[in-house]
């Protein structure tokens, strides 16, 4: 296994299977192009045998530069579960502490319980937001109106 830093010819790549790597949600719309194209520094990919089987697509905070944002981590699904999502994680924290940050966050919807479940289960503690959604709170209309979202963060 080899991780790397994201480049924007593996955009092509990415864009036509995210989708079915969840199961047939639309996440695409989720990754534009300019993610590969200005983030590549703190961005990962992780392969075998040049076969793509996860990536992490993060950047560091231009309003405060303590804060680090990972915006969309997909791995492949038939390696979930074997750790190359916590693996890439770790890339991501050891990189952005060089550049100095000491505070990494990320948003999913309340929807996804796995999502939820995974951030806890790597340090993430979800911060108080203004409503609660199945237990869990959010923050209202965070990505627009009915958007609700549970916001995490993590000290690194």
């Amino acid at each position: 296994m080899y991780i790397r830093n994201s480049l924007e010819s593996d955009y092509e790549m990415l864009i036509d299977v995210v989708n079915d790597w969840w199961q047939g949600r639309q996440m695409s719309q989720m990754l534009p192009r300019l993610f590969f194209q200005h983030f590549n520094k703190t961005s990962f990919i992780l392969e075998r045998d040049e076969k793509i089987l996860g990536f992490l697509i993060g950047f560091i905070s231009q309003t405060n530069e303590k804060d680090a944002y990972i915006h969309f981590v997909g791995i492949h699904p038939q390696y979930r579960g074997s750790g190359l999502g916590a693996t890439l994680y770790r890339t991501f924290f050891d990189k952005v502490k060089k550049y100095g940050c000491s505070y990494v966050k990320c948003v999913t919807s309340p929807i996804n319980q796995n999502s939820i479940a995974y951030h806890t289960h790597m340090g993430f503690e979800i911060v108080k937001g203004d409503g609660e959604i199945g237990g869990i709170t959010v923050h209202r209309n965070y990505d627009g109106t009915g958007e609700d979202r549970v916001v995490f963060g993590r000290k690194i």
